[in-house]
């Protein structure tokens, strides 16, 4: 009889957890070491974010942007003035000099760890589920911070882009000194675009891989750490291209405005977390409609109703 050669059977994204090797004890306490790590990190953000905004005398908090006056209301204490000093970014009235430059990127690496890294879990405790499936075939298996650094190192140049891109409005004239847009119509344009890309099949197709990585993270491992590296920046682009334009949102609502960094990370865990195209829908929809509103009350969108109307 011919000799048949033995088959590889490849995991897919749709198999049952309990069709799925055993979680070992050491897996598992790696998965909750990983997972608590990630929520620290994010808390880290969080705290940090609020520092910002606590450094921010509280007459003035409310001109942060929409529903910042909330956190007015419990009379929270001002920060002292030396880390104040450490927590106030780049506006018109700081100008635009190395330290706030500094802060500023401080800031939005604040942002993207607060916002992004807790719909990264999902991906972490696959690629522990992963560690398990290899256990028993004896192959080098590459820490997990490998994983997290490559994911993380993304997010990082997006915050570098972000601060040039803030600095470049400082320096246009376009930010108030609480980095509220001074132009409602870039900012309802802003949102505009911002909603329209939640229709593209590129959101989509990003969005599908941040989903089901069980299958990509099993048919793409690598044993070495380089490998593992790398696969770690490809899912951070996919995260980017997922998430990237609401991100850029928080230009048009106010870029200290944990108000809607909070609503705005919930969207996107829940983006992450759910199934169908029902919410990444409705958020297009409501950004569309906030954006043309924000256009059609500013000046030139004031001028062009009025010469439509003629």
């Amino acid at each position: 009889m011919p000799n048949r050669q033995p088959t590889q059977t490849v995991p897919q994204p749709d198999t049952l957890p309990s069709d799925r090797p055993r979680v070992s004890g050491g897996v598992r306490r790696g998965t909750a070491v990983t997972v608590a790590t990630t929520l620290v990190a994010a808390l880290l953000g969080w705290i940090y974010l609020v520092f910002v905004v606590l450094a921010v005398p509280e007459p003035l908090r409310a001109n942060l942007g929409p529903g910042m006056n909330l956190t007015t209301l419990g009379g929270a204490p001002d920060v002292p003035a030396f880390l104040a000093a450490l927590c106030v970014p780049a506006t018109l009235t700081t100008g635009v000099d190395w330290t706030a430059l500094a802060v500023t990127f401080a800031m939005w690496v604040a942002m993207v760890f607060a916002m992004m890294l807790p719909t990264a879990i999902p991906m972490f405790a696959t690629y522990s589920r992963i560690l398990a499936d290899t256990a028993q075939t004896g192959q080098r298996r590459p820490s997990r911070t490998l994983l997290a650094a490559g994911y993380t190192s993304v997010w990082v140049g997006f915050a570098l882009v972000a601060t040039l891109a803030q600095t470049g409005l400082v320096w246009l004239g376009t930010l108030s000194p609480a980095m509220t847009p001074l132009a409602p119509a870039l900012a309802g344009m802003t949102l505009i675009a911002a909603g329209l890309y939640q229709f593209t099949p590129a959101k989509y197709a990003c969005l599908v891989r941040c989903r089901a990585p069980y299958s990509v993270l099993y048919a793409r491992w690598r044993s070495t750490g380089f490998g593992m590296l790398r696969l770690g920046v490809e899912e951070g682009l996919f995260c980017l291209g997922c998430c990237w334009t609401l991100m850029l949102v928080m230009f048009a609502v106010g870029v200290m405005n944990v108000v809607w960094m909070a609503l705005f990370a919930a969207l996107m865990v829940a983006e992450k977390m759910g199934t169908g195209r029902k919410l990444t829908v409705g958020i297009g929809i409501g950004l569309v409609v906030w954006g043309v509103l924000l256009v059609a009350v500013s000046e030139p969108g004031r001028r062009l109703i009025g010469m439509l109307q003629l």
